[in-house]
């Protein structure tokens, strides 16, 4: 969500810190890459050249540490979509999540704010396909 907004370079990065994060507790399965995918889709043609860093997690996450704010939260509510996307929440997810959050400097109440937004935008795409499949 949003995700247009960031540089090409941000949106590089942040596909790369995405696949580290979803392959946090081994192999991306299909859902976690049908995500990835949706994700580079809304980013637009700033992706279609998109070439895999050799940057190790914990220099995307410091990357994104050095960000604005509003650059800082928009990466961090998109981790957190794709984390919860496919229903296997891992710890390893969790902790890196954690991680995450205290490197960005992001509040729990913050954190409480982006997580709202994204039950309601989950909540909104299971009643639309309720709605839709009736």
């Amino acid at each position: 969500m949003f995700l247009s907004l960031l540089s090409k370079e941000e949106k590089h990065y942040f596909i790369d810190l995405l696949t580290k994060v979803v392959a946090v507790d081994g192999e991306a399965n299909e859902i976690e890459m049908q995500v990835i995918n949706r994700l580079k889709y809304e980013m637009g043609e700033d992706v279609l050249k998109y070439k895999r860093s050799n940057l190790t997690l914990e220099e995307l996450i410091k990357y994104f540490s050095k960000k604005s704010k509003a650059t800082r939260n928009l990466v961090f509510m998109n981790l957190i979509s794709a984390s919860l996307y496919d229903e296997w929440y891992s710890v390893e997810e969790h902790f890196l999540i954690e991680e995450i959050q205290n490197a960005f400097e992001l509040s729990n109440k913050k954190k409480s704010e982006l997580m709202k937004i994204v039950y309601a935008e989950r909540d909104l795409r299971e009643r639309a396909k309720r709605i839709i499949s009736e």
